[in-house]
């Protein structure tokens, strides 16, 4: 599913724990790049990986009520979807690890939404780089989209993203909006040193691999930007976390754990779904840092009484006061009712470390009216 193949090959520099200034030891650029070591039995839940790799931004663009942010790190290893899925390595001749952030200017939330991009050398596409970058979720950087790039040589490049429409359903401030497409261009500068100077910060060994994750990025206090370019009216992105289960409007039925991820239910009596008198909104999140969890397939099922009242699938939707979840219109519920929600399709994203184990094996959650 790789775009370009599986790794030939890219050495692992060891004991070293920053990745800056790898050319001054020694090292040339195709065995320069060194993923932080692979956790050693990796438990099946999000945990602490060995390490983390800063980053930097290149610039921002706006269309619309489109905004793009395009950063990037050292090259590094990923997991495409798929239970145990497979492992994209660091090829020799990739150059950076490139990333992109979508969001609505309006309601300052990020996106899942369909991205196609390009790198222009001079106005013509550079060979090697695929018209889908992988929607992905990392500990730092949360949810975005990105891929490991081959760049020819330094100089100056264009990355032009065609992004929209939404396809999940908007509700709210959402409504009737986001359902055209954009094209978005920031230009930016490429200096191999930029991103040799990036530094990998190590976990303590003690640590690596417990229940835990690193801190969210606010992507304000990022490293310094590289020759940023673009709209400069636009601030940096927003970051994936979901608003606070607590401020959400209607009844917090709970929130329980399921495949490591926490499932919110919420109740309110309003009709934002047109097939029922009330809603339910459901939020399944990352532990630790509430990241969203796009592209998951989710069901509901009522029960009163020992017998199924209602079954619904959830649809992905987008509002201003739930953010993203998933939801359906209710016919109403009574107390007692014992509200099932199931993961039916786990969330269709690349992981990066500590996340690549988790959000896999879900089972049935239930709460009570």
């Amino acid at each position: 599913m790789n775009r370009r193949g599986f790794l030939r090959g890219a050495a692992v520099v060891g004991g070293v724990a920053t990745a800056g200034c790898l050319e001054r030891l020694g090292f040339e650029e195709q065995s320069a790049w060194a993923n932080p070591p692979l956790v050693e039995d990796r438990p099946d839940v999000v945990y602490l990986p060995a390490g983390s790799e800063e980053m930097a931004t290149y610039g921002r663009a706006v269309d619309g009520d489109y905004a793009l942010e395009v950063s990037y790190t050292i090259p590094h290893r990923f997991w495409i979807p798929g239970e145990g899925g497979s492992r994209v390595d660091v090829e020799p001749d990739d150059s950076l690890h490139l990333m992109l952030t979508v969001w609505d200017r309006e309601t300052d939330t990020v996106l899942p939404v369909n991205v196609q991009y390009e790198i222009l050398r001079e106005g013509d596409p550079i060979d090697g780089v695929g018209s889908s970058p992988w929607p992905m979720i990392a500990q730092r950087m949360g949810f975005h989209y990105g891929d490991n790039v081959p760049l020819p040589e330094e100089g100056a490049y264009t990355v032009r993203a065609r992004v929209g429409p939404v396809d999940a359903v908007r509700t709210g401030a959402f409504e009737g909006r986001l359902d055209t497409t954009a094209t978005l261009a920031v230009d930016f500068e490429y200096a191999r040193s930029d991103v040799h100077d990036i530094d990998v910060e190590l976990v303590d060994e003690d640590r690596r691999g417990t229940r835990d994750a690193l801190p969210l990025m606010d992507h304000g206090d990022r490293h310094a930007d590289s020759g940023a370019s673009g709209d400069h009216d636009v601030g940096p992105a927003p970051t994936s976390r979901g608003p606070p289960i607590e401020n959400l409007p209607g009844d917090v039925l709970g929130t329980e754990r399921s495949g490591d991820a926490t499932i919110s239910a919420v109740v309110t009596d309003d009709d934002r779904y047109s097939d029922g008198s009330a809603s339910l909104a459901v939020c399944p999140r990352t532990p630790y840092n509430d990241v969203i969890l796009p592209f998951t397939s989710l069901s509901v099922s009522i029960e009163r009484d020992g017998s199924v009242v209602q079954e619904a699938a959830l649809g992905e939707t987008l509002d201003d006061e739930f953010g993203h979840h998933y939801g359906t219109g209710l016919d109403g519920l009574e107390s007692g009712d014992e509200i099932t929600v199931s993961v039916d399709t786990p969330p269709k994203v690349s992981r990066h470390d500590g996340y690549e184990t988790a959000f896999f094996d879900f089972e049935d959650v239930t709460y009570s009216a």
